[in-house]
C-alpha cells in the first residue's frame, strides 16, 4: 500500500514540479521584476535601510495586530527552518552543486514574488471576529479577484491545511529528534542506538510547549519569534562562516562547481547528475521550500503588521527572501562544499550532510551546538505553520476550527518524533508544489494593484522627502 502511495506522489510531484512549475514560478517573478521596474534591485538598498536599519526601533503594535519586526520574525520562523539545512543538503546531493546557483536565481526573482504577496495581503486583509488582522491569498483572491474567484480560495486553504501538518510540524519535529539523538550518540551519553522512549519524550515536550504558544493567539507567537528567529539566525551565521573562514582556499573551487554545474552538472557530479534540468529543479524546488516566495503562506503573518501602507510591509518581503536564502542557504550550500566531506550525488541527503560539514571542520562536539541550532529552526518552522493552518482552516470553517485545529496539530508532534517520515517529506514537498498554483494565479492577475500601490507609495515617499 506505502509503495503505491508512494509511486503515485512520485508521479504527482514530478508532474507539479516539472517544466510546467518552472515555468509559472519563473515566469510570474520575470513578469513581476519587469512590471515593477526591477522593484528588489533599484530599491535594495532603501530596502534594508526601512528593515534592516530599523529592526529594533521600538513601538506597540495595535489591537490584534503585530509590529513590523515581530510580523517579519513570525514569517521568518515559518521560513528558516529544515528547508535551509536539509533541504540545501538534498538540493546539492540530488541536482549538485549548480542547484545552488538556480536556488540564487529563484531567490532574486522570489523577492520580487514575495513582496507582491505581502503587499497585496496587507491590502486585501480584514478583521476576524476576535478582532485580529487576518489575510493572506485565500484573502486577496477573495477581496482582490471576487466572490465568483471564491472556489480559488478555498482550494488554497485545503491545500494549506494538509500541507502544515507534514512541511510544518512532522517533518520539523523528526529534525529535531535526528539532531538530538546524533548530539547524545556524538558525546557518547547514550549507545550507537538511541532509546526509543528518548524520542517519544521529545515529542510529548514540543506538543505541550507548541500548544501553550499556539492557543495565546498571534500576540504570544510574535512575541516568542521576535525573540526566537534573530537569536537562531545570528547562531547559525556565525558558525557556518567560520567554517568557510577555516577552508578558505577550497572556495575558489566551489564557486566554480557552483557556476559550471548549473549547466553542465554531469563534468562536476561525474555524470551521476546528467541534465541542466535536473540542477535547476532541485535548486528552485528547495529555494521555495525555503523562502516560500510563490507559496504565499508568509504574507499570512505579514498581513497581521500593524503599517501605514501595504508597500511599506512588503519592503519585508524582500528582505526576508534575501535572509532566508542569499544569506542562511547559502552559508548551509558552503559548509557542504567547502569542509570537503564526500557527497553522494544521486542519492537522497538530508541534515546529516549539513552536520557533517560542521563536524569535519570543528569536531564531533560541534554536533551539539548544531543541535541546538536545528532545534530552534524547526521549532520556529512549527510555530509559524501552526499559525498558517489556523489562518486557513478559520478561513473555510470559521472561528470554532481553530482550537481543534491547534489540538491536533500539537499532537502530531508525537507522530514527527517516533515514524520513520521519507514518504512524508515527499508528500509535503507535493502539497508545497500544490499551494503554489491558486497563489500565482492570483499574484498574476493582481499584480497591476501591486504596481499601483507601489507607485502611490513610492511617489507619498519622494514628495515628503
Amino acid at each position: 500500500m506505502l509503495n503505491t502511495i508512494a509511486s503515485i506522489n512520485d508521479s504527482v510531484n514530478a508532474f507539479i514540479w516539472g517544466v510546467p512549475s518552472m515555468i509559472c514560478i519563473m515566469g510570474v517573478g520575470i513578469w513581476l521584476t519587469c512590471r515593477s521596474g526591477f522593484l528588489q534591485f533599484r530599491k535594495f538598498g532603501y530596502t534594508l535601510k526601512h528593515t534592516f536599519g530599523a529592526m529594533f526601533n521600538k513601538k506597540e503594535a495595535g489591537d490584534g495586530a503585530l509590529t513590523s519586526f515581530q510580523s517579519v520574525c513570525t514569517a521568518l520562523a515559518g521560513t528558516v527552518g529544515t528547508g535551509n539545512i536539509a533541504g540545501v543538503a538534498g538540493a546539492i546531493a540530488l541536482g549538485g552543486p549548480g542547484a545552488v546557483f538556480w536556488m540564487w536565481i529563484s531567490a532574486l526573482l522570489g523577492m520580487c514574488t514575495k513582496f507582491a504577496e505581502v503587499t497585496l495581503a496587507v491590502h486585501f486583509r480584514e478583521r476576524n471576529d476576535h478582532g485580529d488582522w487576518v489575510g493572506g491569498p485565500m484573502y486577496y483572491i477573495k477581496n482582490g479577484l471576487g466572490k465568483r474567484w471564491g472556489w480559488l480560495a478555498a482550494l488554497y486553504s485545503i491545500f494549506g491545511i494538509l500541507t502544515v501538518f507534514g512541511t510544518g510540524n512532522a517533518t520539523q519535529v523528526n529534525t529535531i529528534t535526528t539532531a538530538i539523538d546524533s548530539a547524545l550518540v556524538s558525546t557518547g551519553a547514550v549507545s550507537e542506538k538511541v532509546p526509543g522512549g528518548v524520542n517519544l519524550f521529545i515529542g510529548i515536550l514540543i506538543t505541550i510547549m507548541v500548544l501553550i504558544i499556539l492557543i495565546g493567539g498571534i500576540k504570544r507567537i510574535g512575541s516568542v519569534t521576535e525573540k526566537l528567529v534573530p537569536f537562531m539566525a545570528l547562531y547559525y551565521i556565525i558558525f557556518g562562516l567560520l567554517v568557510v573562514i577555516f577552508n578558505y582556499k577550497n572556495l575558489p573551487g566551489v564557486i566554480e562547481s557552483i557556476f559550471g554545474g548549473a549547466f553542465s552538472p554531469r563534468a562536476i557530479t561525474g555524470g551521476v547528475v546528467g541534465s541542466m534540468f535536473m540542477a535547476m529543479r532541485r535548486g528552485v524546488s528547495r529555494g521555495i521550500f525555503s523562502n516560500e516566495a510563490g507559496l504565499g503562506t508568509g504574507s499570512i503573518a505579514h498581513s497581521a503588521a500593524d503599517v501605514e501602507h501595504p508597500v511599506q510591509q512588503g519592503l519585508w518581503g524582500i528582505f526576508e527572501v534575501f535572509a532566508d536564502t542569499i544569506v542562511i542557504c547559502t552559508i548551509t550550500a558552503l559548509v557542504i562544499l567547502c569542509s570537503g566531506i564526500k557527497v553522494n550525488y544521486g542519492e537522497t541527503a538530508g541534515a546529516e550532510l549539513t552536520i557533517s560539514g560542521f563536524t569535519a571542520t570543528f569536531g564531533s562536539w560541534v554536533s551539539v551546538m548544531l543541535a541546538v541550532a536545528l532545534c530552534c529552526f524547526a521549532f520556529s518552522t512549527i510555530l509559524g505553520w501552526g499559525l498558517y493552518g489556523s489562518r486557513c482552516i478559520e478561513y473555510l470553517l470559521g472561528k470554532g476550527a481553530i482550537k481543534p485545529f491547534i489540538i491536533v496539530y500539537s499532537l502530531v508532534a508525537i507522530i514527527g518524533a517516533t515514524m520513520d517520515l521519507g514518504l512524508i517529506w515527499s508528500i509535503a514537498d507535493t502539497f508545497n508544489g500544490l499551494m503554489v498554483i491558486p497563489n500565482l494565479i492570483a499574484v498574476f492577475l493582481l499584480s497591476g494593484t501591486v504596481i499601483k500601490l507601489t507607485k502611490d507609495y513610492f511617489g507619498r515617499y519622494k514628495s515628503e522627502k
